[in-house]
């Protein structure tokens, strides 16, 4: 697999469009200085939006920003001035562009155009910029190779400008609240700057981030200005894309990344619903009463940046960044939407930070289930459901004719499929073909999956560095496997059932097995992560209690540390949610594998109930095969035994019953499946230490499957009778 995920990267590389795209996809063209160059300026509107008795709306709303800057033509005519002086020669460029056709033909110009202006312009246009910079859809590759050199860092403004809105927002001197603060800002960006301090209360280290004054104002009017180019443009029949609804979708997360109070709280839950799952990864602490619309205050963190990282650990950390982000996007549907390499941070005790919770995109369920949908069907190559999975996940809009788009997504999946299956899919080129199809086709790319990309391309850029070889789908498939065995949504169990019958009737034991050893793989590595995590709370505990209670110095990371983790019960609930009878085998010493003790744990219920299923239809079949084989071996294969029912329409049955080749496969796959869970975590058959470790629950296992089983194969067997008797070929 390896080998051959490095010849499709090598295909990428030989063509370059496509390899352009790959890394912007990966964002390896991201500008992530930490400051700006000495001759950037930026332009603001510095105007009291208060005054004259309204004010400028806290949340996007288009109307009212409308009505607000239509009361006040000087300060817009000024702010249309600035733009002009900046990016006047600019806009008649693309006027003669569309004028003469050549749009497509001069984006790249026009995009390095845009790169060398747009700081100058403002924090929404740099915003915007870096938004366009990962669409696709919208954008060619080399234009977003250029959009994605922009830079968000821009010079500081006055220390006593900052302090003065500190004293305003929290309503005290900063030096009530904070016993140190850097002279200086450490970093700035369009939006603010950050200092560095210790809180007074506790000695704890902290970073304070202050709003640049202003940009409420400057944002909204530069909104009121493109909202109106943007109707202009829908006049103009070259342009397709609804520029006005594109805006209003951006804006919205924009005004939300501008209350810091609202950044706080997304960082809080994000770092709740990692907790368990996930301690190695971290999240600084947002100190509440010390956070405001204007100035958010937080633990301060030490690190390097992951992608200039060289610990050996890194590619570790890649693949808890990996399963982090599937995580938000099957699990929580809490999504992390400022995805790139200066987000991400290794600390010195070997865990990944992540960093600014400002934009938050929130995943539907729909969408949750969809992509796992999605999967099921393309790992059986069914492109007409793959067709109406990209219409639930919004790629393409309803009530389109999806006949033409059908055979040139077949052409591009069987593409990607034919070096092995789905687990051979190198989805970063996936999704480079499927933008290419978006300029030929009503085909988009959805906001939520250009943060997806980039998210899963950033990890996968930082892994190539170290490990040409990498594989994303080797640690992404252990997490899908776990939540197509363990969730218990409709949507998701008949996912899984698809996933092993397909169209067909009887299961691929060879697929179902591979999701089995899937989760196995993940459950040990959940189990590593938090053995190690908590390991390092002890570690990160101790130094603390041995710091002095009245200045603490400095944590090695800026953040408390995670709360301990409950140790993991050791024995897991047998049947149902009562907790009677467990497995022996949870321990670290234990043979059974992890796939037999998930069958038999409370999460393992569907699981057991389709296992019960196929066990009856073998054995079945192995009734069926085995009288057959009597009756052949004893000269008795043409002889019947006579029906007197009446109304039967056969008179006699044979005394060998027919096989079909169903039978046969299904007593095949059977054979398989509980070779696979019989045999040990090594993969060796140890039936006597198995049994040994399955003596606690044998008896309750007796007691609740073997009727079961008993009434479903006289059920079955029943049904079969009646069927061969009174029902006509």
């Amino acid at each position: 697999m390896q080998r051959q995920m490095r010849a499709m990267r090598q295909q990428v590389e030989d063509d370059d469009q496509l390899s352009t795209l790959m890394r912007g996809l990966r964002g390896q063209n991201i500008d992530d200085r930490d400051f700006a160059e000495e001759n950037v300026r930026m332009q603001l509107v510095e105007i009291d939006s208060s005054y004259e008795g309204d004010a400028l709306p806290l949340v996007y709303d288009p109307d009212q920003i409308a009505a607000y800057w239509s009361k006040r033509p000087v300060a817009v005519m000024t702010r249309v001035l600035q733009l002009m002086s900046i990016a006047g020669g600019f806009f008649s460029s693309i006027i003669v562009d569309l004028i003469t056709g050549n749009i497509e033909k001069n984006d790249v110009l026009r995009a390095r155009q845009i790169r060398e202006i747009v700081t100058s312009l403002g924090p929404a246009y740099i915003k915007l910029g870096q938004a366009l910079s990962i669409r696709p859809d919208i954008l060619s590759p080399a234009a977003m190779n250029e959009l994605q050199q922009l830079c968000d860092k821009v010079p500081s403004y006055d220390n006593e400008i900052a302090m003065e809105l500190l004293r305003q927002e929290l309503g005290k001197d900063w030096q009530e609240i904070y016993s140190e603060l850097s002279p200086k800002p450490v970093a700035a960006a369009s939006l603010g700057q950050v200092y560095k301090g210790r809180l007074r209360s506790t000695g704890e280290a902290v970073a304070v981030k202050v709003q640049r004054p202003y940009v409420l104002e400057t944002v909204s009017v530069d909104l009121y200005v493109m909202r109106r180019i943007g109707f202009a443009l829908r006049k103009v029949p070259q342009i397709t894309t609804d520029v006005v609804g594109l805006l209003d979708e951006w804006a919205t997360r924009f005004f939300e990344e501008l209350d810091y109070v609202n950044e706080g709280k997304n960082g809080t839950k994000f770092a709740e619903q990692m907790a368990e799952d996930l301690p190695q990864i971290v999240v600084p602490k947002t100190y509440s009463e010390y956070t405001s619309r204007k100035v958010l205050t937080t633990s301060w963190l030490e690190g390097e940046k992951l992608s200039q990282s060289t610990a050996d650990d890194v590619g570790d950390l890649v693949n808890i960044g990996v399963i982090c982000y599937l995580k938000q996007l099957l699990d929580t549907g809490f999504f992390h939407a400022d995805p790139h390499p200066g987000n991400l941070i290794r600390t010195p005790d070997g865990r990944l930070a992540i960093l600014d919770f400002g934009l938050m995109t929130q995943v539907s369920n729909d969408i949750k289930y969809g992509m796992i949908e999605a999967i099921s069907h393309l790992i059986h190559r069914d492109y007409e459901a793959i067709v109406q999975d990209f219409v639930t996940l919004e790629f393409i809009p309803e009530g389109v004719d999806l006949s033409p788009i059908l055979p040139v997504l077949a052409k591009v999946f069987d593409q990607a499929l034919e070096g092995g299956g789905a687990k051979n899919i190198n989805f970063q080129e996936l999704a480079a073909d499927l933008a290419q199809i978006t300029f030929d086709y009503p085909f988009r790319i959805p906001p939520y999956f250009a943060l997806i990309i980039r998210a899963i391309g950033v990890l996968e850029g930082i892994a190539l560095v170290g490990n040409p070889d990498f594989a994303l789908v080797d640690e992404a498939y252990p997490y899908l496997a776990k939540r197509l065995l363990t969730d218990n949504s409709p949507r998701l169990r008949k996912a899984l059932k698809y996933m092993v019958y397909g169209r067909g009737t009887v299961f691929d034991a060879d697929r179902l097995i591979d999701l089995l050893e899937a989760f196995e793989t993940f459950s040990a590595n959940a189990e590593s992560s938090k053995s190690v995590g908590k390991h390092k709370d002890k570690v990160e505990s101790d130094r603390t209690s041995s710091n002095s209670p009245f200045r603490p110095p400095l944590p090695p990371f800026g953040f408390p540390t995670p709360p301990a983790l409950p140790a993991p019960s050791p024995a897991r609930a047998f049947l149902g949610t009562s907790n009677r009878a467990s497995l022996a085998g949870t321990n670290s010493n234990a043979e059974s594998r992890e796939a037999l003790k998930f069958i038999f744990s409370s999460e393992g219920e569907f699981f057991r109930e389709f296992l019960v299923d196929e066990i009856v239809r073998g054995i079945d079949a192995v009734s069926r095969l085995q009288a057959n084989s009597t009756a052949k071996t004893l000269g008795l294969e043409n002889m019947y035994i006579p029906v007197l029912l009446p109304g039967a329409v056969k008179r006699a049955l044979p005394v060998g019953p027919e096989v079909s080749e169903e039978d046969k496969l299904v007593v095949e796959n059977v054979s398989k499946i509980l070779a696979f869970l019989a045999s040990g975590k090594n993969g060796h058959l140890d039936t006597a230490s198995v049994v040994s470790e399955l003596m606690p629950v044998l008896p309750e296992l007796a007691t609740e499957l073997l009727p079961e089983v008993s009434s479903r194969l006289v059920s079955r067997t029943a049904a079969r009778t009646i069927r061969d008797i009174y029902v006509r070929e």
